[in-house]
């Protein structure tokens, strides 16, 4: 019984939406592909909306809609950035379908996306997932070899440990 207590989480992040796989480092923006807000994989976005990655809790959404974070079951905190340079959208092209203390499940809808007004009004659709929290503690993170994103199917990171 005491073993269950001391046995290392493992959290499974499918993609939020179906495209092709990129590595973070490829990024075309410092503040991902450097990792400055953690680790992390991007999805080239082909089609669909945006939906849970994970089961959690809704703990941000950005003003002008272009990001929601959520708060995995096991601590992890995941960032889905639409897009780069969409914050200068002012929400235009998104139409957020959940609430800040919502609870989630993989595939849940979270955000409606125009991704052709995306296209022609942002910098790239390139849509990075990453862990914010991911420099806390001795987690370990394993992204996916995997080059095509299938959403709710594909798992484009795994994290282990406690």
């Amino acid at each position: 019984m005491l073993k269950n207590l001391f046995k290392k989480a493992k959290l499974n992040i499918v993609t939020p939406v179906n495209g092709s796989i990129i590595p973070l480092d490829q990024v075309p923006d410092p503040v991902f592909s450097e990792k400055m807000m953690g680790e992390g994989v991007a999805v080239m976005p082909s089609e669909g909306n945006i939906y849970a990655p994970v089961n959690g809790t809704i703990v941000q959404i950005a003003n002008t809609k272009h990001a929601i974070g959520i708060l995995a079951e096991e601590g992890s905190e995941i960032l889905i950035h639409v897009g780069l340079e969409t914050v200068s959208l002012k929400g235009e092209g998104f139409k957020v379908r959940v609430n800040l203390g919502d609870k989630v499940s993989v595939g849940q809808i979270l955000l409606e996306v125009d991704w052709e007004y995306i296209r022609k009004n942002a910098k790239s659709t390139v849509t990075p997932i990453v862990i914010t929290n991911s420099q806390n503690g001795k987690k370990q993170y394993t992204l996916t070899n995997e080059t095509e994103a299938i959403q709710g199917k594909t798992i484009i990171m795994t994290v282990s440990g406690k």
